[in-house]
C-alpha cells in the first residue's frame, strides 16, 4: 500500500510543485510541502493542500538557493516523519538573458537551485531509502533538459545535467528497488514562467502576445500549454508499484516539441 508513504516535493507552494503535493494529499501520502517563504507567507497554501488531504501535511521552509540547505531539508523531514518514501526535485530558477549579458550570479543561482540541490537532496534521501529496498525519486527537468533554446544557457546546462543526475543515480540503485526517473515538461504556464514573460519580451523585442505565440508556444505543436495536472498525474503514476521498471529515463510532456 502506498497510502502512508512520505513525498516531499521541493518547490511546492505553486506551479507543478503544487499540483503534484495536491496531487499526492489526495492519494493519501503523508505530504511534506516546501518553499523559500516563511510558513505565514504561505499559510493559504499549506490550508489548501490541508482541506483535500487524506493524510498529514507539513511545511518546511528551506531556501534551496543555499550550499547544502537540500540535505538539511531532508534530515528535516525525516526528523519530523520518521523516512522518506518519495522525493521529488522540483524547485527552480530561471535566468533569461544573451550569455555575454548573463551574470556569474545568476549562473550560479539557477545552477544552485536547479541542480546542486537536487544532488543534496538525493544524496541524503537515498541513505534512507536503502534501509527499506523502496524509494521513488522524481526530477523535475525540461524539455530544455533535451534541446536548447536562445538565452537560457544557465537553466538549459543546469537541467541537461539534472538527466545526468538521473540516469547515473538509477544504475546505482536499480537493485534496491528504488526507481530514479525525469519528467520534461515543455512550456507549463507556471508563475516562473510568467515571470519570464517580461525578460522574453526584452530580449526578442516583443509584446506579450507575441512572445506566447512565436517563442514559448512556437515549438509545441499542440500550441496549447502543458497543464500542471499532467505532470502531477506522470508523478503519481511513476510512484505506483507499476511503475517499478521504469527508472533512468526522461519522460517528455512536451506537446510534441521534441518529436521535430
Amino acid at each position: 500500500m502506498l497510502a502512508n508513504k512520505i513525498a516531499l516535493i521541493t518547490g511546492s507552494t505553486s506551479g507543478i510543485g503544487l499540483a503534484i503535493a495536491k496531487e499526492f494529499a489526495t492519494k493519501g501520502y503523508i505530504v511534506a510541502l516546501n518553499s523559500f517563504e516563511s510558513e505565514a507567507q504561505v499559510s493559504e497554501v499549506i490550508f489548501e493542500v490541508e482541506a483535500i488531504a487524506k493524510n498529514s501535511v507539513g511545511y518546511f521552509c528551506a531556501d534551496l538557493s543555499k550550499t547544502n540547505a537540500g540535505a538539511e531539508l531532508v534530515k528535516a523531514v525525516i526528523k519530523k516523519f520518521g523516512q522518506i518514501d518519495i522525493l521529488v526535485n522540483n524547485a527552480g530558477v530561471q535566468k533569461v538573458a544573451p550569455i555575454e549579458e548573463l551574470k556569474p550570479s545568476d549562473w550560479q543561482a539557477v545552477r544552485q537551485i536547479s541542480l546542486d540541490a537536487s544532488f543534496d537532496t538525493i544524496r541524503t534521501a537515498i541513505v534512507d531509502m536503502k534501509k527499506r529496498n523502496w524509494g521513488r525519486i522524481i526530477n523535475i527537468s525540461s524539455v530544455h533538459g533535451l534541446v536548447a533554446s536562445k538565452y537560457k544557457s544557465a537553466y538549459i546546462a543546469a537541467k541537461h545535467a539534472l538527466i545526468g543526475l538521473t540516469k547515473t543515480v538509477a544504475l546505482e540503485v536499480a537493485e534496491k528497488g528504488i526507481t530514479v526517473n525525469a519528467i520534461c515538461p515543455g512550456y507549463v504556464l507556471t508563475p516562473l514562467v510568467q515571470k519570464q514573460l517580461k525578460d522574453q519580451m526584452k530580449v526578442h523585442n516583443m509584446s506579450e502576445k507575441q512572445v506566447i505565440e512565436q517563442v514559448m508556444l512556437a515549438n509545441q505543436p499542440t500550441k496549447q500549454f502543458v497543464k500542471p495536472q499532467e505532470i502531477s498525474s506522470m508523478a503519481s503514476y511513476l510512484c505506483s508499484d507499476m511503475a517499478r521498471s521504469i527508472t533512468g529515463t526522461s519522460i517528455v510532456i512536451d506537446g510534441g516539441w521534441t518529436a521535430r
